[in-house]
């Protein structure tokens, strides 16, 4: 039998495209319409939001784990988040939870590896640019990263919350991405990490300007993998 997958979600957008691949890609491992079992809890965005405002931590751990004990309590065997910015809590949920996690950002690292990519350039919320989680994860591969602009963040950070995840999708957003992956590609880039969940909505391979690793596509299928043959995925 396939593994339960449980998926602590955070924002809307980006948690349904996770679940929808995983439902979807999950016939090409199983059979026509076929899936593994999935469960998914979410608290309230507004609440990680608060917590991510005050650089609280601990409290966006508190809600993590709230949902892992949720979840395992359902059935789940393992746990995904398709919210790249909430993992920079992880350190303070894997010692205390349930049960075990894939970490979104070894799961790109490990693809950026596999595929021979040695700079990444990473794209995603202000709390995530500025947080070690991508860095960490990148480096322990032997690879390369670079940050957007300070004024890079800003805007891109901008576009994530007050229009990505409402399930707003505009034209002068996209143009925004593709000046950062630009710059990156004259960087030294020769990728980018879509590293927030919603923002493979927008962009993909046919609209940057250096290939994308998307974070959200990658977690569902490494969690696929991990629920059909008990590999991680890494």
């Amino acid at each position: 039998m396939p593994q339960h997958i449980g998926i602590v979600a955070c924002s809307a957008e980006g948690a349904a495209l996770c679940y929808k691949t995983i439902c979807v890609e999950g016939g090409e491992l199983m059979g026509p319409h076929a899936h593994p079992e999935v469960s998914l809890h979410t608290h309230s965005l507004a609440d990680y939001v608060a917590c991510l405002e005050r650089g609280d931590r601990a409290g966006v751990a508190a809600l993590m784990l709230s949902s892992a004990h949720k979840l395992a309590r359902a059935g789940a065997d393992f746990l995904i988040c398709p919210d790249n910015t909430i993992h920079q809590a992880m350190d303070a949920v894997l010692p205390r939870s349930p049960v075990p996690w894939l970490h979104i950002a070894e799961v790109v690292a490990a693809e950026a590896a596999g595929r021979g990519f040695r700079k990444l350039g990473i794209t995603g919320t202000r709390w995530l640019i500025d947080s070690e989680v991508y860095p960490q994860k990148i480096e322990a591969r032997g690879l390369s990263w670079a940050r957007p602009t300070e004024a890079e963040r800003d805007e891109t950070s901008r576009i994530i919350m007050d229009e990505l995840v409402q399930g707003v999708f505009r034209p002068e957003a996209v143009a925004a991405y593709q000046r950062v992956m630009e710059r990156m590609k004259e960087a030294g880039c020769d990728a980018v990490i879509l590293g927030c969940t919603e923002i493979p909505l927008i962009m993909n391979d046919g609209n940057s300007p250096l290939p994308t690793l998307d974070s959200t596509r990658l977690l569902a299928r490494a969690a696929l993998k991990r629920a059909v043959t008990g590999a991680s995925g890494k």
